[in-house]
Order: C-alpha cells, then structure tokens, then sequence
C-alpha cells in the first residue's frame, strides 16, 4: 500500500530553519532604537560644533583687527615726541612764561614738569633746542623761595645750575638752560616745551 504524502504543519518540529545569512540581512535592514537614538544625538549636536567654530573664527578676527589697530595707533599727536608714557613739544616761537602756560593749556597740555633726571636728560638732549633757554612749567611766583610746578606739586628734585636760583631782580620763573635750571623774569620771552599723557594703544 502506497503511502500517503501528510502536508507538514507550519513551525513543526521537522520545518527546516532559515539560514543564518537570512536572519542577518532581515537584521540589518532593520533599525535598533539605540542607534537611532545615537543619530539623533549626533544631529543635535551638530549645530553647538558649528557655533563653536564660529566663534573661534570671530575671535580669531578680532585678535587680527586688534593687531592692526596697534600697528596704526600713535601715542602722541603728529610733531609730538615720545617718552616715559608723555608726549612732549618744543615750540616754534618765544613767549613770556605766562603765555607759554597758555599756549599749552590750548593744546590740552601743560608747561613740561620734570619729574627725573632721565626726563632732564631727554629735555636737554633735544637737537631742537640748540641750547636755547626754555621755560620750564616751575615758578616762585605765588610764594618766594618756595618753587612750585604747574600741577601745584612742589619742588622734590631739582637740578639748578651752580649759584642759581639768585633771584636777582625778581627773576622767579624757571628756564631750562644749557644743561641745567636758571631762574629768570617772567617777563623775558624764550621757547618753551609742553608736555601731555600720551594715548593707550589697544595690546600695550
């Protein structure tokens, strides 16, 4: 007797189980929570590196701009000369010591005070001068004897010249002369050297 062919039930014990590859491609065409989650991450991310390197490239900028800016920054206005943090002028004319107080005041400056001897050294050392007498921003107009400068500080450290002051005939404003300080009329009309802080340059 011939036998009878039984269709095999679904999932039976006998059913062959599809092969390995099979389960591998059905796996990974599919998409597991966690690296969607992990894609999700690196899209949110992105934007905060984008700023970052936006930012960096703006400072980056700004420190060339900075730069430049120092490069082009004067300390002192044209015709001005530069040194110890003030700017300083030696005049084109003679005046009385009065009006050379004014004439730096007009040019927002005052009658030069010497606060060292390298201030000394530098004022006497000017090519400029050709050993003209100066006037100095020193006087002993309000109080005899007692030398006082134009931003009303007294008298610390001088450097008169041998014998002076002398105070021979109200001489009581103060002259740069040759290498030292002499006293003399207010009157007289010399040149005269104006002195002024000098500008913050961005960097320095």
């Amino acid at each position: 007797m011939a036998e009878m062919c039984v269709p095999k039930e679904p999932g039976g014990p006998d059913e062959a189980e599809p092969p390995l590859w099979e389960e591998r491609e059905i796996f990974q065409g599919q998409r597991s929570p966690e690296k969607d989650l992990g894609l999700s991450r690196i899209s949110r991310s992105l934007p905060v590196v984008a700023l970052q390197s936006d930012l960096e490239e703006i400072l980056h900028q700004l420190s060339k701009m900075n730069a430049t800016l120092t490069g082009l920054c004067r300390r002192c206005p044209w015709n001005w000369d530069f040194f110890q943090g003030s700017c300083y002028i030696f005049s084109k004319i003679q005046s009385t010591w009065d009006a050379s107080v004014s004439a730096c005041e007009d040019m927002r400056a005052q009658l030069v005070v010497i606060n060292n001897a390298e201030e000394q050294k530098f004022l006497k050392s000017w090519d400029i001068r050709n050993d003209k007498s100066t006037w100095i921003g020193l006087s002993d107009k309000h109080s005899e004897g007692s030398w006082q400068w134009v931003d009303n500080t007294h008298l610390h450290l001088s450097f008169w010249k041998k014998g002076e002051p002398n105070n021979q005939g109200e001489e009581d404003c103060a002259e740069l002369s040759g290498d030292g300080w002499n006293d003399n009329k207010c009157s007289e009309e010399h040149f005269w050297i104006c002195e002024k802080p000098s500008a913050l340059c961005p960097g320095l």
